[in-house]
């Protein structure tokens, strides 16, 4: 979906925005602005893995509950859980209950480890796939790009799980490495600001 429609306050967003009250935040304070912070970029990656066969909404509406049995997604600490903790979570209702979800992000952590020490922090890594700002964005019905399936390989050859080329995508959109926000979207010109003014970690 590509285009914008207007808002509760009139102002033209994304039109996917119309698809919940609750995307209107979530959309204009934080998809598709650079972060570099860690702990967030993990989340993000873990939870676009959870949302795989899922809706975005589904697993928006169930973030906090995510953040509270994920320990805030604490790298360091969720690299720590064991079967007792899977097995926890399992029967923790406010999340989405699939085992394999759930032992992708335990192991996901452990690999996060090994990638800050290999690159210096995740931000320092995923930032090399970044896509240049360009006079278009590309439609909002796009799924995966060069860039995310370059991403996802290079994740998967890492040992990372449930970051396929869609997932990739996803995190790249949201995480701002590509400025998915529609042409006359309010939030475009000030997404594009924030990305020139971005410190990419790692990066003389």
């Amino acid at each position: 979906m590509s285009g914008t429609l207007p808002g509760p306050d009139g102002h033209e967003r994304c039109s996917w925005c119309a698809g919940a009250p609750e995307f209107v935040p979530y959309h204009d304070h934080e998809w598709g602005f650079p972060v570099s912070d860690d702990r967030r970029l993990f989340e993000k990656l873990c939870l676009e893995g959870f949302q795989s066969g899922l809706s975005w909404r589904t697993i928006l509406n169930k973030r906090e509950a995510f953040r509270a049995g994920f320990a805030n997604f604490e790298i360091d600490a969720v690299a720590q859980f064991t079967e007792a903790d899977v097995e926890r979570l399992l029967q923790d209702k406010g999340i989405v209950r699939h085992r394999g979800k759930i032992a992708a992000a335990i192991n996901n952590a452990k690999r996060a480890q090994e990638l800050i020490a290999e690159a210096g922090s995740i931000a320092a890594f995923v930032w090399r796939y970044e896509v240049p700002e360009g006079e278009a964005p590309p439609p909002q019905s796009q799924t995966t790009s060069p860039e995310a399936i370059a991403l996802s390989k290079g994740l998967k050859k890492r040992g990372w799980a449930f970051v396929g080329p869609t997932t990739a995508f996803a995190f790249m959109q949201a995480m701002g490495l590509v400025n998915d926000h529609a042409l006359g979207c309010v939030s475009r010109e000030r997404a594009t600001a924030e990305r020139a003014a971005f410190k990419v970690p790692g990066r003389v």
